[in-house]
């Protein structure tokens, strides 16, 4: 119960960036994109020795923003399927019906984030875009599950050898 509280605060906070960056029209949302891809390049050229042109790094900025927009939403849901992993499993046993709940539920506020876009101006709502995010919700999860696994693990070893 400890963990409950400040992951519903994280929730609540992960959702209004979500929403917040859904409100962005599509000119907003581009040239936010579009920076972090010329960040993330600038960033490469100064680790590969910054000797790059800059019609090289434009090209490649250009080619990185999609991929970096797609590994940004899947990030995001990823990080709601760990929070709701922390605020549902103190309540239901760990097994098939909590982790339906938290599948469904990231797909479900996927679908309500597609429609939300649907209604602004430059936006547009994908099916797509909510798969991708459900399996991120689904990614995090697991990575819940698999920290679960080890942290029992190592308690039991703890266990055998007192």
């Amino acid at each position: 119960m400890a963990v409950t509280v400040p992951a519903v605060v994280l929730l609540l906070i992960l959702y209004l960036l979500i929403f917040g960056f859904s409100a962005q029209d599509g000119e907003q949302s581009g040239s936010l994109s579009r920076w972090l891809s010329e960040e993330c390049v600038q960033l490469l050229n100064t680790l590969a020795g910054g000797d790059w042109s800059a019609q090289f790094m434009d090209g490649l900025a250009l080619y990185f923003e999609h991929p970096l927009r797609k590994l940004a939403h899947f990030g995001e849901y990823a990080c709601m399927g760990i929070l709701l992993y922390l605020i549902w499993s103190p309540w239901l046993a760990k097994g098939k019906r909590l982790y339906r709940l938290v599948v469904l539920w990231v797909f479900v506020s996927a679908a309500l984030d597609e429609l939300h876009q649907w209604f602004v101006p430059g936006r547009y709502s994908s099916f797509a875009d909510v798969c991708l995010d459900t399996c991120g919700g689904a990614f995090g999860l697991l990575l819940c599950l698999f920290a679960a696994h080890l942290m029992a693990r190592r308690k039991n070893r703890k266990r055998a050898a007192l």
